[in-house]
């Protein structure tokens, strides 16, 4: 039987969700917890990866068990008690043995957490940039982002993926107070995407390029044209959505 696990995670000790050879990730203890608690080796696919020091206030992954009766509430328990504060579970739900956290995943929703006055309590969870934004021309190059489709511009230069296109719904900035937050929607993203487009729209928001050049960037499927990577710790994945009926086993 296959069932998903809601969790989140702060991804600061962590070097990201995907198991690693010789680095801590939050899959490893995800997987520890599992096979020690159910008595049985069980590894998990999550709804994606998530780089180095990045947070997910949303993630996703699903498990195999073969012909073991499990009562979901006291694992739940039992694997919170078990995992570093650093991680929650928040549910286990039963879906269909055809069920795929990555591949059934209709979107994913990433928010960039900037202030721009020094706070050591936002020193693990924002960005520190405390230069002046011009945040309605950050707002106006976002936009562009909703009628383009090739992100290789913004993309990790290793990477084995088959396409660079994406359907990015939802890009916008918003304020309050001493802080910005970026809010970025789309079908997939990736490797390092969202940050690649967040350190290029502060290029805008500070003048270094103009929103042409912006838009050039877009249009060039290269890297080496856009801006620098934003840092790992203002980036958190805050959503995965799925179809409603991933989570009705009995397919009503």
């Amino acid at each position: 039987m296959r069932f998903f696990l809601e969790l989140s995670y702060n991804g600061t000790s962590f070097h990201g969700w995907q198991r690693q050879p010789n680095a801590l990730s939050v899959q490893e203890l995800v997987e520890e917890a599992l096979t020690k608690l159910l008595k049985v080796n069980t590894t998990v696919m999550g709804a994606g990866r998530t780089d180095t020091g990045v947070h997910a206030a949303q993630m996703y992954a699903h498990f195999d068990v073969a012909e073991m009766a499990i009562d979901t509430d006291t694992l739940l328990f039992r694997m919170n008690r078990f995992l570093p504060n650093s991680i929650a579970i928040h549910a286990i739900h039963p879906v269909s043995d055809k069920a795929h956290a990555r591949f059934d995943a209709t979107s994913r929703s990433y928010e960039y957490h900037i202030v721009q006055r020094k706070n050591p309590f936002h020193a693990d969870s924002a960005y520190c940039f405390m230069a002046p934004i011009a945040l309605d021309a950050m707002n106006t190059a976002a936009a562009l982002l909703l009628s383009h489709t090739n992100f290789k511009c913004f993309s990790r230069s290793r990477t084995d993926v088959k396409t660079y296109d994406c359907d990015v719904t939802i890009a916008q900035w918003e304020s309050a107070n001493d802080s910005l937050t970026f809010h970025i929607t789309a079908n997939r993203f990736l490797r390092n995407m969202v940050r690649a487009i967040v350190g290029t729209l502060l290029d805008v928001g500070t003048g270094k390029i103009s929103l042409d050049e912006f838009q050039q960037i877009l249009n060039s499927n290269d890297r080496t044209k856009a801006g620098s990577s934003a840092p790992a710790q203002g980036l958190f994945l805050t959503e995965v959505r799925y179809p409603n009926t991933i989570f009705d086993v009995h397919g009503n």
